[in-house]
């Protein structure tokens, strides 16, 4: 079997990556106006052109170091080719309630007949009222509409393709989104996951309607071991719902929940912390002592036990099966910590154990690690990181090695 038709399955955060799903910057960011960016999720108006090459810059750095790189919106294309995937993209892009009847079955009519490619851009970039089909008759719909207003909204936070899709063993989990700007990226995802012949054989891990969960809060500590962050993404319903399906299907033993602040520069778990190493995170130092976790563990029949709080550090590495986690903070001064913790400093992607990507932008924590013995690859992302997310975020593992010390590591964790 070859490097690139290799099945996906990831076990962990640092096993060395071979494959990874990344949406390239489109015309959703044009989309992006002083008017919505805060309703989309974004904190600025990225320039486009120049995230675009840093995000160029980004995949490049992964493909010199072995990586196979999809773009999801060639996935999305391919994946779209299927007929039954065509017809289940207009659906998906169509909201009755907002168009009205006549306006919704007007649109699907165009749409049904589009090719795939333009299908993939409304479904990625969304359309204006101006850019509606003509269609006979009047519509109160569209006369009361700006011209520029989204008939089909679009997706700028595509960009994170950690949040909407995460790999939990040889199973994918289908993010079920929180905010209303990101709810149809789950439909998205469905379609790619359903009908692209990568994945078509992929089974499920979590349901994308199921309660809501995010990519960005789970973490895979080690083989059987997820970190599941509670807060203004994911919420415990949706962190107890993981815990259940998880446990369910043999893909972990132990989950550890961590509530996290709930706010936009906590928004995700790998917004805090992420791990560099098999036994190494770079955490945000305010959260250090501060996280607590609870850890759950199936019973057997059917049924979880919960136990805590503790601290979440503490908790992890029990899990884990190790004596501790080692921690590099971000930053000592507490004014370059919170800067760096707001520029997605702790927001790093692993290679492979104590190799990462990270924002150059960075420099103390940057510094650091590498004092701590990680490699650091620097990454510009002056523009990318006006929505809020680094390396781990802009990037969904498909596929990773599992290291000879993580397999003595889960070994160790089975056994006790």
């Amino acid at each position: 079997m070859s490097e690139m038709t290799a099945p996906p399955r990831v076990d962990s955060e640092v096993g060395p990556l071979r494959a990874v799903l990344l949406h390239r910057p489109g015309n959703e960011l044009k989309r992006l106006t002083p008017r919505n960016n805060d309703q989309l999720l974004f904190d600025s108006i990225p320039w486009v052109d120049r995230a675009q090459q840093e995000h160029d810059a980004f995949a490049e750095v992964l493909r010199s170091r072995g990586v196979e790189v999809l773009l999801l919106s060639d996935t999305l294309r391919t994946a779209l080719e299927d007929p039954r995937a065509h017809a289940a993209g207009v659906h998906a892009a169509v909201d009755d309630r907002r168009l009205g009847t006549d306006l919704a079955d007007s649109l699907r009519s165009h749409l049904a007949c589009v090719d795939a490619r333009s299908l993939a851009e409304v479904l990625m970039a969304g359309m204006t009222f101006e850019e509606l089909p003509s269609a006979e008759g009047a519509s109160l719909v569209r006369m009361m509409h700006d011209p520029r207003d989204f008939a089909v909204d679009p997706l700028p936070n595509l960009l994170f393709t950690r949040d909407s899709s995460a790999w939990i063993g040889d199973r994918v989990a289908i993010s079920s989104l929180t905010m209303p700007a990101r709810m149809r990226e789950t439909a998205v995802l469905d379609l790619v996951y359903a009908y692209h012949p990568r994945f078509r054989h992929a089974a499920r891990a979590y349901g994308a309607h199921s309660a809501p969960i995010e990519g960005g809060d789970v973490m895979l500590l080690a083989p059987g071991v997820l970190a599941i962050g509670v807060g203004e993404r994911t919420t415990p319903a949706g962190a107890e719902s993981l815990a259940r399906s998880v446990f369910a299907d043999g893909l972990a033993h132990t989950v550890v929940a961590v509530p996290i602040e709930q706010s936009r520069a906590t928004m995700h778990l790998d917004t805090v912390c992420t791990m560099v190493d098999t036994d190494a995170v770079v955490m945000y130092p305010l959260a250090r002592d501060s996280l607590t976790a609870f850890t759950i563990r199936p019973t057997g029949d059917g049924g979880v036990k919960v136990a805590g709080p503790a601290p979440f550090l503490d908790a992890a590495a029990e899990a884990m099966g190790i004596e501790r986690l080692r921690v590099i903070d971000t930053g000592l001064d507490p004014v370059t910590a919170e800067r760096e913790q707001w520029d997605d400093g702790n927001n790093t992607l692993a290679l492979a154990p104590g190799v990462v990507v990270g924002y150059e932008r960075n420099v103390e924590t940057n510094e650091r690690l590498t004092a701590a013995g990680i490699e650091v690859l620097p990454i510009t992302g002056s523009e990318l990181g006006s929505g809020r997310g680094g390396p781990r975020c802009m990037s969904c593992p498909i596929r990773r090695d599992t290291s000879t010390a993580q397999v003595s590591l889960s070994s160790a964790t089975l056994n006790d």
